[in-house]
């Protein structure tokens, strides 16, 4: 459960964005996500794979 404490003077649109936030630090949302539709361990591990290359990739083309 989430706690935001509004402050005196504080406007309801800051505090939404605090609240918004310290949401989605928590995870909640990109969890539901995940859970929505299954994907098989071995899918996930090639994506996770490709995914770093790409990152590798770019990170090689910016440094050198």
């Amino acid at each position: 459960m989430l706690i935001i404490n509004i402050k005196e003077n504080e406007s309801i649109d800051k505090a939404l964005k605090r609240f918004k936030k310290k949401f989605e630090k928590t995870g909640v949302l990109k969890e539901l996500r995940a859970r929505t539709s299954f994907e098989k361990p071995s899918v996930k591990r090639r994506s996770e794979i490709i995914r770093a290359a790409y990152r590798q990739k770019q990170y090689a083309r910016e440094n050198y």
